[in-house]
């Protein structure tokens, strides 16, 4: 699926590839164009996007001309157009993640304190905010929009780690809580996704007290990035040493926490709790 955002991270990668295979730094390549270092790794993560001029002139300096230079440009001048969201009231660091979102191949998603938003009901996405309706409301069609993603023919491979926390958590009180479990359980059991729940009693030292998100594209594990969250801004992470870092912890959480069936079970159980 081709969005500005993919052809961004396209582009960059290639432009890191350029500028390894010539021996050159980021301060280096920086200086070329009279930007940070920092300047550079952002173009090179997909995360921002890059003047002609300037692709030009860092062309010049990794040596890279004819026709593989062209190509570039081409991704350079799709990666400028404005994506699906713009004019939207969605942060711009999450605009990348929904478009990587959809272009992945994989995404295995660990969350600690709240449901993991491709999952959250309407009415629990309004009890956490935004406070204006209008951000609400463009909250709601991005969830619904996402969503769809579980049921394309072509859906990536999703598997969902959801700490006891966020069963337990309120938001928006009992029955828009029930209502939340009952949709997780329902999706859960319908394998639309593979779920597991890590309880508080797991007999294990492993835990994390933050969110993650790997993607994977085109099953390749070289390709995985890490996206981390916090509440003003979101990070990319995709050295391939981190990936693996995180990919280790993913694998040791997934074998602390519940079978999909016990996990389905849990819920169910909380849910009905809600009741009394």
């Amino acid at each position: 699926m081709d969005n500005p955002t993919i052809q961004r991270r396209r582009l960059g990668q290639a432009l890191r590839r350029g500028r390894e295979a010539a021996g050159r730094t980021q301060e280096e390549a920086g200086r070329v164009i009279d930007a940070a270092a920092t300047k550079i790794s952002r173009m090179e993560l997909g995360q921002s996007g890059i003047k002609i001029h300037d692709l030009n002139a860092l062309l010049e300096f990794y040596g890279l001309v004819d026709e593989p230079a062209e190509a570039l440009r081409d991704l350079a001048r799709a990666g400028r157009q404005r994506g699906r969201w713009s004019g939207r009231n969605i942060p711009d660091w999450f605009r990348q993640y929904v478009d990587l979102e959809a272009a992945a191949s994989e995404v295995r998603w660990y969350q600690s304190e709240i449901m993991p938003g491709i999952l959250q009901t309407e009415e629990y996405i309004r009890a956490m905010g935004p406070g204006d309706s209008g951000g609400a409301d463009d909250h709601v069609a991005l969830r619904k929009e996402r969503q769809s993603l579980l049921t394309r023919d072509d859906a990536p491979d999703f598997a969902v780690i959801i700490s006891e926390s966020a069963l337990r958590r309120q938001v928006g009180g009992s029955e828009v809580m029930r209502t939340q479990l009952r949709h997780v359980a329902r999706t859960a059991a319908q394998a639309i996704i593979s779920l597991q729940v890590l309880p508080f009693d797991a007999a294990t030292y492993t835990t994390s007290s933050f969110a993650f998100t790997l993607l994977r594209f085109n099953q390749d594990a070289g390709s995985d990035v890490v996206y981390l969250e916090d509440y003003t801004n979101a990070y990319y992470l995709d050295d391939q040493e981190t990936a693996r870092g995180y990919s280790r912890l993913w694998n040791r959480l997934s074998a602390a926490a519940l079978g999909p069936q016990e996990s389905v079970r849990l819920i169910e159980k909380i849910a009905e709790e809600l009741r009394l």
